[in-house]
């Protein structure tokens, strides 16, 4: 995967266009009908790849939402999309497991600036193994990052929604009530 990306075509560029409004209606296989008809050589483009790996996983295909997300890896090193999503899929995929989608994600946590929603992912997934003093380490993090960008409210609210963190929902709604 060269460091220079092809450029769009037109016609290319409508399809991925096509195949995004598709996701956004949950319509994932006309989403990958649309994107058959993007050009070889922009398969691997990150945002035809992110296109791709949403389709995928809404299919199921978690083997193939883990190579897609090991290419966004290797492509965008900076940015959180492939990073969670890889783990995300390390989890369900053949094989995978709770510890594989920690251990795949936790380097992310030393090298992103867009921290909170890998401190989030990472507070899931320890609290799923147990570990659940540092499952309040990365939570406590990503509630801080959040209160940063004006999101503390909502992210305390996604917390309480969200089943991996259950073990921590009497913490989560104690601090909400304190604030």
């Amino acid at each position: 995967m060269s460091g220079k990306k092809a450029e769009f075509d037109h016609k290319s560029r409508l399809h991925l266009n096509a195949a995004e409004g598709w996701l956004g209606l949950g319509n994932w296989k006309e989403a990958e009908s649309e994107l058959a008809g993007i050009a070889e050589a922009l398969r691997n483009h990150p945002e035809v790849l992110q296109a791709r790996y949403l389709v995928e996983s809404e299919a199921k295909r978690w083997d193939a939402c883990v190579e897609i997300g090991r290419a966004l890896v290797e492509l965008m090193p900076n940015d959180s999309f492939g990073w969670i999503n890889r783990a995300y899929a390390l989890r369900r995929a053949t094989g995978g497991s709770v510890q594989a989608a920690y251990d795949a994600l936790l380097p992310a946590a030393e090298r992103l600036k867009d921290l909170e929603p890998v401190t989030f992912n990472l507070a899931c997934y320890a609290c799923q193994l147990g570990n659940l003093e540092e499952a309040r380490k990365w939570l406590k993090k990503c509630f801080v990052q959040a209160a940063r960008h004006g999101r503390g409210k909502r992210r305390r609210l996604e917390a309480l929604a969200e089943r991996d963190l259950e073990r921590l929902w009497p913490e989560i709604k104690k601090a909400q009530e304190e604030d």
